[in-house]
């Protein structure tokens, strides 16, 4: 086959770019090589490898010196994944999240960690709890909400008792896609997906496909998986379960809300990684209990208001002890370091029968 004949300027725009390519490279072997010798001083002095608050200063950094025409988010996301591949060479950072791959927790975690990090794949959320606890892995990824179908309720119930923290978050655009072996909506006599993306697509279901039967599995890339094995079934999964089992898309973006999205936390013990420093812009997310009384609960509000801390979540759950019993999860915005929401904070435990601070962390906006 003729080969298209290349113009004289296009050929020399080529070459000057084949060139900067390679001083590219250069000066991203300088910068691995710096990275390096960072790991060793690190491991030395016994400090964390990660630092999420250090790769947030690195990009607003040279985001500000940004002259363009690369836009800003282009550039967050090439120097993040610079940072995490020179972190790999300090030291490979393990990362729990629900499997297999191809599911939107592994694009959080990607989001996060970048693409460099040593991805463990879990069943699902008490298996990705029980890894990081354990120390299998260092971080761990779980789903905390969506702003459709609200809280995921096993995530927060499994805070409770494990002694991780939250250390960050992802807020990740959620955009379900129906996959099959076939490109038709014929002929499907199954829909499988999580229990929270079959939710959030309901009413394209009930429209498009009333006769199929919807499946709970315990990940959308799971139900992508076993999409691949039958011609008969479908899932409800992301562009990269479909590139991952080989799946048409067969519609894109099915959810009944455009705008969905859904919330991720990072969870680590605390030895691992200490509470993050305070940004400017964070979160705090505690657990409490109180006694069964008339206006216990409202009385949990009033330290709040008082120290002038605003509320952003409060989600209640079942004790299971057959008491009609309830723990509140509550997030706030501010750092426990600053003296309003300590006063805050030391007040509401004095109300409390049970009280946990699951973590203070910068909010992904």
């Amino acid at each position: 086959m003729t080969q298209p004949t290349q113009s004289p300027a296009l050929a020399q725009l080529r070459a000057q770019i084949d060139s900067l390519d390679l001083q590219l490279l250069s000066v991203l072997n300088q910068r691995a090589r710096v990275a390096e010798q960072v790991g060793e001083i690190k491991r030395a002095e016994g400090s964390p490898f990660f630092r999420p608050d250090r790769v947030t200063q690195v990009i607003d950094k040279i985001q500000a010196s940004n002259q363009g025409p690369l836009l800003n988010q282009h550039v967050a996301s090439i120097w993040r994944e610079i940072m995490s591949a020179c972190l790999a060479l300090e030291a490979p950072q393990r990362v729990a999240v629900l499997g297999p791959e191809g599911t939107f927790c592994e694009q959080a975690a990607v989001e996060f960690f970048g693409g460099a990090a040593n991805l463990i794949y879990c069943a699902n959320f008490d298996e990705v709890f029980h890894a990081t606890a354990a120390g299998t892995a260092q971080y761990g990824v779980v789903g905390m909400e969506n702003s459709t179908e609200g809280v995921v309720t096993r995530s927060l119930d499994l805070f409770l008792r494990s002694p991780v923290h939250v250390v960050g978050e992802v807020s990740l655009l959620v955009r379900h896609n129906l996959l099959r072996q076939l490109n038709t909506l014929d002929g499907i006599e199954v829909v499988m997906g999580h229990p929270q993306a079959l939710a959030q697509c309901q009413n394209w279901l009930t429209q498009h496909l009333p006769g199929a039967e919807r499946r709970a599995v315990a990940s959308n890339a799971e139900g992508a998986r076993l999409a691949a094995t039958n011609p008969a079934w479908a899932a409800l999964a992301s562009e990269r379960a479909a590139g991952q089992f080989a799946l048409h898309i067969v519609s894109h973006a099915v959810q009944d809300e455009a705008y969905n999205r859904t919330r991720f936390a990072v969870i680590s013990l605390p030895q691992t990684m200490a509470m993050p420093p305070p940004s400017g812009r964070d979160c705090t997310s505690l657990v409490v209990s109180v006694p069964n009384r008339p206006g216990a609960v409202h009385d949990l509000l009033v330290p709040l208001k008082n120290n002038g801390v605003s509320m952003t979540r409060f989600e209640s759950r079942p004790a299971k002890s057959g008491q009609w019993e309830y723990y509140f999860y509550i997030d706030i915005a501010g750092h426990p370091s600053q003296p309003h929401v300590a006063a805050a904070l030391k007040e509401l435990q004095s109300l409390c029968a049970f009280y946990k601070v699951l973590g203070a962390y910068p909010v992904n906006e």
